[in-house]
């Protein structure tokens, strides 16, 4: 039952018409009860009437017709000798929610679905799309795919919606190799739709229901616009916002955790200021003191080749108890596309000797062919760490022409 300045008036109207219906009924006799039904039907029906309005308080708090109907109620109850706690009446039936969506309310106010609300008539939102696993690899929402060491407590996500927090802890003692042994997940408080929740996960314990026990938004009208779904219990775990048109998916591989997320361009850059919004790893990328460059492992495990450039981070020691062709063997099993997924895997078998990293890589790559809005974009072949200054510019610089060539130059027009 909306209470906008229609609905007061309509729903005010309501209650003199029935007042004039039960008392042109005529008088009962005493086996019939029908005075005792009435009386009845009329405390539930005010019940039902003043719950309704107490929903809508906090947006009905300067409309006249919201006030006049408290008003309203208070006297026909006291009138009427109506207690507030009592049964109420039936609510009104509501229309089954499409397939897939059993949750959704369908009476939910349409700011609460952020297609219909901010895309009614207007092309559909663009999706960007942020994944952080194992050793751990970093997508951003610009699809810069980045090894990091960020070790301890780091920020992804900080906007007017949603706050996203890790915790990065070493994977062998001495290594720089970390993985994410900790997540905090904040839905900010929004409107009609949901109050502030918080979603915590740690290593052994992937909850599926928010820090308070709930697995919706609360008790406002829009609550099931946010809902967790447990998928695999212990190891899945799949968050919907819809109000802001947001897919989280949280997962337990091995002993760290994995995260994956589809949102809105716009809401990923709804920050109030966002030159002084500080580090948020997946708009930003990690910091060059924190990328590794996880490529050169692969290299120096190949075997003697040309040195690659130094990167901006030392690569962690490799295990001597992985060899790297039972390494690349492992990733080859579930990441048959030699992208910068199985690459990622084989860093992650080298530096960690834990097989379970595979697993994360593979799922990542899942969660992006789930989440990812362009298809062309799911594989990625070129790392996009930003290199130092120095190194850029000497990647930059053609190298000098042979030797050979230099002598063949001033011949060149006798052949041409």
């Amino acid at each position: 039952m909306g209470m906008g300045r229609g609905a007061g008036r309509s729903a005010l109207g309501f209650w003199p018409t029935l007042a004039f219906l039960l008392c042109s009924l005529p008088a009962a006799t005493s086996p019939c009860k029908i005075l005792k039904c009435n009386s009845e039907f009329w405390s539930a029906a005010l019940r039902t009437y003043a719950l309704c309005t107490r929903r809508t308080a906090r947006t009905c708090r300067g409309d006249l017709a919201y006030h006049s109907a408290v008003h309203g109620i208070e006297d026909l109850m006291s009138q009427h000798n109506c207690s507030k706690d009592g049964p109420t009446s039936q609510p009104r039936l509501r229309t089954l929610p499409p397939a897939g969506d059993s949750q959704e309310r369908s009476d939910s106010p349409e700011i609460c679905h952020y297609e219909k609300s901010f895309h009614k008539h207007a092309a559909a939102p663009n999706y960007t799309h942020c994944g952080l696993f194992g050793d751990p690899h970093l997508r951003t929402f610009t699809d810069r795919f980045q090894t990091c060491k960020v070790q301890g407590a780091w920020p992804l996500i900080d906007n007017n919606y949603l706050n996203v927090q890790v915790t990065n802890t070493p994977v062998l003692p001495g290594s720089a190799a970390t993985a994410t042994s900790k997540l905090t997940i904040i839905f900010k408080n929004f409107q009609e739709c949901v109050d502030q929740k918080v979603y915590q996960a740690e290593m052994d314990e992937l909850p599926a229901a928010f820090a308070d026990g709930s697995k919706n938004g609360g008790d406002k009208h829009g609550a099931n616009s946010l809902k967790i779904t447990e998928k695999v219990s212990g190891q899945h775990v799949e968050i919907q916002a819809k109000y802001i048109g947001t897919t989280i998916v949280v997962r337990q591989v091995g002993r760290y955790l994995t995260f994956a997320i589809r949102m809105p361009e716009e809401v990923v850059n709804a920050v109030e200021d966002r030159d002084s919004q500080g580090l948020y790893l997946c708009l930003r990328g990690c910091p060059l003191n924190q990328q590794i460059d996880f490529q050169a492992v692969r290299a120096q495990a190949e075997g003697p080749g040309p040195r690659r450039p130094e990167a901006a981070s030392p690569a962690p020691a490799a295990p001597e108890t992985f060899p790297y062709e039972t390494a690349v063997a492992k990733c080859k099993e579930k990441l048959p596309v030699e992208d910068l997924y199985y690459q990622a895997c084989i860093f992650d078998l080298l530096t960690t000797g834990d097989v379970n990293f595979t697993l994360a890589a593979y799922y990542a790559l899942e969660d992006v062919k789930m989440l990812h809005s362009n298809k062309d974009k799911l594989h990625l072949y070129e790392r996009t760490r930003e290199l130092p200054r120095g190194v850029a510019a000497a990647a930059l610089t053609p190298a000098p022409p042979p030797l050979l060539i230099l002598l063949l130059l001033p011949l060149l027009p006798v052949f041409c």
